[in-house]
């Protein structure tokens, strides 16, 4: 957990390092504001989706440990390239170094989640997802913050920046090296270099499973949701309320901490169990927030609080599917499954790179409208749940109210 809270922080830190200046630029166009936020975005969802079958075979052919090792100590390589193009001041180098921490994300990520069944017992398994994401939001938000810091403070001293996530990436790795010891699943796993054949074969294994396969789309809408707000929210921040990068980042802490405190309230009321009624409720809420947010004419403090509650519904809705994702399958396919998982989650990630771009510009919306537009995304995802389960949420409250 420690391990996964450094590399959210860092992932963040370098990520708003280098977006920050490029919105709070006087040289540059809205339009051309705009295009670097998304393709940062999409830079970083690329790797994703090129490499997390290979993430996920590496998370089942070897000891998940060990995969999580070897994945920070890249992380230290990658930090030492981007302290030296952060030193150089080059755009485009910035966004490669971006490019590769999605590469570093795509091989951890399947390890990550398929070691939480290993060392954990079922009726903790919700418990502990709720912890993990609390954390990591935990880490978005001080990244977030570290980044508006880091950008206003070291003006033409960037290099300094990217030594500092140098060292917390070798902190990162030492923490790793506490990971508990668990045995590869299925070494005798033979790498498939047809990425897009192992990409179907692992869909259809998902398929077999009617809860496995639904909790796979509601991962993905859920991804595409949180990026889109997330673009949104930088742009509407520095055109709307014209804030400067380290005030933004109240802004996105507000998100951030919803998001970890409906995590750990969702892995409270799952109560040793996987709850799928949390996931209906908390994507009313997040359709209920996101009109809020995009009201025309809202003050900054109802705004922040709107952005909480997203956050709080984001969290319920999410600790459900994960948890599914990860029970669902066999040991020897836990890896694999949660590549195609966080395969399908980055092409989520990518669209959402990509509505922004179409929906502030070809669609001319305004950027409260497209808040309304991921409220509509989660309110179709909360009905298809209620729909397909019709039970889950009376079942849930029967549970609640008999205890």
């Amino acid at each position: 957990m420690f391990t996964q809270f450094q590399g959210a922080f860092s992932d963040n830190a370098l990520r708003w390092l280098v977006i920050f200046p490029v919105l709070a630029s006087t040289t540059l166009s809205d339009a051309d504001k705009d295009g670097f936020a998304s393709h940062a975005s999409l830079l970083f969802a690329v790797p994703f989706l090129l490499f997390s079958t290979v993430g996920g075979w590496m998370a089942d052919r070897f000891s998940k440990r060990s995969v999580m090792i070897g994945v920070k100590v890249g992380e230290i390589a990658i930090m030492l390239f981007a302290a030296m193009v952060l030193a150089w001041e080059q755009p485009a180098l910035q966004l490669a170094a971006i490019c590769l921490m999605g590469v570093h994300s795509a091989f951890f990520a399947p390890a990550k989640y398929g070691v939480m069944p290993e060392v954990l017992p079922t009726s903790k398994l919700s418990a502990g997802n709720g912890i993990l994401e609390l954390l990591t939001f935990i880490g978005i938000i001080l990244g977030t913050f570290a980044g508006g810091w880091l950008a206003e403070t070291l003006v033409h001293r960037e290099g300094w920046s990217g030594g500092i996530l140098a060292a917390l990436a070798a902190v990162g790795f030492l923490a790793s090296l506490r990971i508990a010891k668990v045995p590869a699943a299925d070494p005798g796993r033979k790498f498939n270099f047809n990425i897009l054949g192992e990409i179907w074969n692992n869909l259809r294994v998902m398929k077999s499973d009617r809860d496995l396969w639904r909790a796979n789309w509601g991962n993905t809408a859920f991804f595409f949701v949180a990026t889109l707000v997330q673009i949104n929210l930088a742009l509407f921040a520095q055109k709307v309320f014209h804030l400067k990068p380290t005030e933004q980042a109240w802004l996105q802490a507000a998100l951030s901490l919803g998001i970890g405190a409906g995590s750990m309230l969702a892995g409270r009321l799952s109560r040793g169990r996987i709850e799928y009624g949390l996931i209906p409720l908390g994507a009313g809420l997040m359709a209920l927030a996101s009109v809020w947010i995009g009201w025309p004419g809202l003050a900054k403090p109802a705004f922040t609080a709107g952005l909480s509650l997203l956050g709080l519904g984001g969290g319920l809705f999410i600790v459900p599917i994960i948890s599914v994702l990860q029970h669902r399958p066999s040991a020897q396919t836990k890896g694999a499954v949660q590549g195609a998982a966080s395969w399908l989650s980055w092409v989520g990630i990518a669209a959402a790179a990509i509505t922004q771009t179409v929906l502030s510009g070809t669609a001319h919306l305004s950027y409260g409208q497209i808040f309304w537009v991921c409220g509509g995304v989660a309110a179709v995802s909360g009905a298809f749940v209620t729909w397909s389960r019709p039970q889950a949420i009376p079942e849930m409250l029967a549970r609640w109210t008999n205890r």
